[in-house]
């Protein structure tokens, strides 16, 4: 089913189902640090328009609002304001560009020597494990929604055909919240409150950021580990789709597309934009990998930016429904990981190679930090590092 030919409408259905699974992730994080989360939406899907130009077309990648900045949004706004904070995010930008250029320069070989399957596969199971604290975090706001939503899009994937099957998500999503309103969890108020059109409340009150050099910066550091996720992502997809995207369009494009969609978003006032890994794992479920679907879901989320009500009812699902798709979607990710680690016939045997992993998995999974000064790496991108050191300077088995 992965390079089957879908209809429009089915593309479209399958789109939208994409968009309802990054849409979660994707209005929390402005909420978390008090921007607007119409502008999250809009600015994702001009993200991913961007990135699906400089990457022709070729990469099926989704981008939305990064939990990574989260902490350091909130950081730089007490010291420099928001307008300072969203102004120092051009700074993530600058980090992509010179990593693509790096890329470029040196070509696969570099990649090659840095980032062998022996460390691109606990961080891929990184990814996918990282990110279920987010899942049972949602799903513990209300249990019985979460497994209704949960059950529902297993047996939808093990027991449905045809055009139901690809819709797994969306069935999950729409019997969990039919359950939450019939229990009287669902709040209208807003959305009866809500304007048919708005547009997103950055681009209504457009002012171009005020730069300062501090708050720049201070984000520099921050964005290592979102390009070393997104690193992973690119390999994820690729294993996903049965591709090799570091190869074509190659990997120094998805660099520099995953930052102009964040210089983009800076501009705007939203929230920095990268590959989203939800995605990707409801494309592993789904087997649907085609770019022009992931489009369909970037210009689903342009479209809900500006329709108030709209944006307002899907706001209206609850935490609890979201998180118990997330439960499913996060751990297909993680197997990813361990496919990467099968298919490359790492040898878990090797006491060099159990060192790698064993140690790259436990600081990422233990949520390890390093700070020096007003720097500070943590989680996927400190346990990456580590296992790119490790890898560099332990001798191979003679």
């Amino acid at each position: 089913m992965k390079n089957m030919v879908l209809s429009p409408f089915r593309q479209t259905v399958v789109g939208v189902q994409f968009l309802f699974v990054a849409f979660g992730a994707t209005v929390l994080v402005p909420l978390l640090v008090g921007m607007d989360p119409s502008t999250a939406l809009f600015t994702a899907g001009l993200g991913t328009f961007l990135f699906h130009l400089v990457t022709r077309g070729q990469v099926p990648v989704f981008l939305g609002s990064s939990f990574a900045f989260i902490a350091p949004i909130l950081a730089a706004s007490h010291e420099w304001g928001l307008s300072g904070a969203i102004a120092g995010l051009s700074g993530v930008s600058v980090v992509y560009f010179g990593m693509s250029a790096l890329v470029r320069w040196r070509g696969r070989q570099l990649l090659d020597v840095l980032f062998p399957p022996v460390v691109i596969g606990p961080v891929i199971i990184l990814i996918g494990l990282s990110l279920s604290g987010s899942a049972v975090k949602m799903a513990s706001t209300g249990w019985g929604l979460a497994f209704v939503s949960l059950a529902t899009a297993i047996a939808v994937l093990t027991f449905a055909r045809g055009l139901l099957k690809l819709v797994p998500v969306v069935c999950g999503i729409v019997a969990g919240y039919v359950v939450a309103l019939c229990t009287g969890n669902i709040d209208f108020a807003p959305v009866a409150a809500a304007p048919w059109f708005a547009w997103p409340a950055s681009l209504a009150h457009f002012a171009w950021p005020h730069f300062a050099w501090e708050p720049f910066i201070y984000m520099i550091p921050v964005a290592i580990a979102p390009v070393i996720e997104h690193i992973g992502d690119i390999y994820v997809v690729g294993a996903v789709a049965g591709k090799d995207f570091v190869k074509k369009p190659g990997l120094h494009r998805t660099l520099f597309g995953d930052g102009l969609a964040c210089l983009a978003a800076c501009l705007l006032g939203g929230p920095p934009v990268t590959t989203y890994s939800e995605v990707t794992g409801a494309m592993s479920i789904t087997k649907i990998t085609s770019p022009a679907v992931i489009r369909i879901a970037a210009g689903t989320a342009l479209v809900f930016s500006v329709i108030g009500k709209l944006s307002a009812l899907l706001q209206s699902i609850p935490q609890a429904v979201l998180g118990g798709i997330m439960l499913l979607l996060f751990g297909t990710i993680a197997s990813v990981g361990l496919q990467n680690l099968v298919h490359h016939q790492v040898k878990l045997g090797e006491t060099r190679n159990v060192i790698i992993i064993s140690v790259t998995l436990t600081m990422g999974i233990g949520g390890a930090v390093l700070s020096w000064g007003s720097f500070s790496i943590s989680g996927i991108g400190l346990s990456a590092v580590i296992g790119v050191i490790l890898n560099l300077v332990l001798p191979h088995k003679k």
